[in-house]
């Protein structure tokens, strides 16, 4: 049986000062959650599976994952309320390596990747507004050849995919933008917790403010009853006749039936990447205000709000926009574009009705709908709600993750320097660290790489998370349980069950991500022992 390492009264534990109250938390896991994905993420879903009813379906089925695994984690904080969150969560329930392994991923891919991905789409969305400083051909500043295809075939697949395809490596003014953005909010976190939480709150709220003017303007101003109609007729169409169905039934040879089952999998990745991180609050536990209580309520609190959010915004827009666009038109006008990027705005002007959501300028389906909406001015307000929106996505996860890597140097698992706390105390070595690394991901690869890797990882440690759940009630019964999951124990089988389905799949559909992701967190294995070797790095207990 593992013994805790953790003190018994964590609201009397030196280190951490306890500033984080209900609300700040529960800003964290609404701000964590909504990033830029939800306004964009929904072209590329309906392009997998044809129709609005399976659309929304994909869309449910991500609210109810999100929210049986918000209660699961709820419990979990209660038990748990200390700093590192799911890394303590598998330490406790399995052994240091599995926690280790939540670290090493996490830095490596999930938390650092995330922090990357978003701070690049800020300034993709910054591109809509000023070229020159997004990520498109007109911000270019270096490209050097570099000609590399790596591919991958796999014994159920009778033709390879290619795992990693580098023409050039390319640095954009977007990309140096990322960089300085990610900078700045390290710089800010280390200035105390009350400086983090400050522009939390504020950037948290102007999202969802920027999330309800997308509904209101969807479902009230720019509502299209003959778009709705068409919406709801072809609701379950075309799903069988999609490029991605076309595919996955080439490489796999399945019945239809089983092909779409892989493929609404794989399309779950891009709700499940917008609806990510909500987790990301138990890391700060150390720093909240009467954790057993705030804890369970923040995440409970959290995640419905925002997957209730997501849900409108959906239905805001398919009352606007067809799901299915016309691909030729999209086609001639992304051809238009590059050959003429100056008159961008103008090529896709009046272009956004027929265009759909399938097939929406560069996947702006919310900048879409407010173009419809607002024709003037609807294009700004939205990219400006996007960079606010992913500005502060970009500062919740700096703020909390830092305590993870906290954690591990407090028990010898990560550099000793991260386990110190500043004079404003906060983890600043740790902060720091986690900049670097951020930042060199965003010089190497595109944000739906990114995407990938980490919702692959992710759903890895979920799944081990909630069994953890499972043998805490049974090794550790003496635990005080301030809130229980309710329907223990299916409510946790059945968020295990549907995350291990989920990985199943993407294995299948998009081996060129997932599997190198697979293999990240194995080479975490031999990392863990070789750490080992060097004893007496651990600097205390877990605040």
């Amino acid at each position: 049986m593992n013994q805790p390492v953790t003190p018994a009264n964590p609201s009397a534990t030196p280190g951490f000062k306890r500033r984080i109250g209900l609300f700040t938390a529960t800003m964290l896991v609404a701000g964590n959650m909504i990033g830029s994905g939800i306004f964009i993420v929904s072209a590329d879903m309906a392009r997998d599976v044809g129709g609005a009813g399976w659309l929304l379906m994909l869309w449910l089925l991500t609210g109810v994952m999100t929210v049986l695994g918000g209660l699961c984690y709820a419990e979990l904080a209660g038990a748990l309320p200390h700093a590192g969150g799911q890394y303590l969560f598998l330490k406790e329930a399995f052994s240091p390596l599995w926690g280790f392994l939540y670290g090493w991923s996490a830095f490596t891919v999930i938390q650092c990747g995330s922090i990357a991905a978003v701070a690049v789409a800020f300034t993709k969305f910054l591109g809509v507004l000023f070229p020159t400083l997004g990520t498109g051909a007109e911000a270019v500043l270096v490209q050097v050849p570099m000609l590399v295809n790596i591919p991958l075939q796999l014994p159920w697949m009778p033709e390879h995919v290619t795992l990693f395809e580098r023409e050039y490596f390319t640095i954009t003014m977007g990309q140096l933008i990322a960089a300085g953005v990610i900078m700045l909010l390290t710089f800010i976190n280390c200035l105390g917790v009350a400086s983090g939480a400050l522009v939390q709150n504020i950037f948290t709220v102007a999202k969802l403010f920027a999330l309800g003017l997308v509904i209101v303007m969807g479902l009230g101003v720019a509502l299209d009853w003959v778009v709705v109609r068409q919406n709801l007729q072809g609701a379950w169409d075309q799903a069988l006749d999609t490029e991605h169905m076309r595919r996955t039934v080439m490489l796999t040879d399945l019945t239809p039936a089983l092909a779409f089952f892989l493929v609404a999998g794989g399309a779950m990745v891009g709700s499940l990447f917008s609806a990510d991180a909500w987790a990301n609050v138990t890391l700060t536990a150390g720093e909240v205000k009467n954790p057993e209580r705030n804890m369970p309520r923040s995440l409970v609190l959290g995640t419905c709000m925002v997957i209730g959010l997501y849900m409108l915004c959906n239905l805001a827009y398919l009352a606007v926009l067809p799901v299915q666009g016309d691909a030729t038109l999209a086609a001639d006008l992304k051809k238009q574009a590059a050959d003429n990027p100056a008159q961008t705005s103008a090529i896709y002007q009046g272009k956004a009705s027929e265009l759909g959501i399938s097939q929406a300028q560069d996947d702006r389906v919310g900048t879409a709908v407010m173009g419809v909406a607002s024709p003037g001015w609807g294009r700004v307000v939205m990219a400006l709600g996007i960079m606010i929106s992913t500005f502060g996505c970009v500062n919740g996860m700096i703020l909390v993750t830092a305590r993870l890597y906290y954690a591990m140097a407090k028990d010898g698992l990560f550099f000793r320097v991260a386990g110190t706390l500043n004079q404003r105390g906060v983890p600043q070595a740790s902060l720091i660290m986690q900049a670097c690394w951020s930042i060199a991901l965003v010089f190497s690869g595109t944000y739906s790489e990114l995407l990938d890797y980490v919702i692959f990882a992710s759903l890895l440690f979920y799944a081990l998370t909630v069994a953890g759940l499972i043998l805490l009630r049974s090794r550790r019964p003496d635990l005080p349980r301030p809130f229980r999951v309710p329907g223990y124990p299916y409510v946790p089988i059945l968020y295990g069950s549907l995350c291990l389905t989920m990985m199943f799949t993407l294995l299948v559909v998009r081996p060129e991500y997932t599997w190198p992701g697979l293999i990240l967190v194995a080479l975490g294995v031999p990392v863990y022992y070789i750490w080992r070797l060097f004893p007496g790095r651990a600097t205390g207990s877990i605040p």
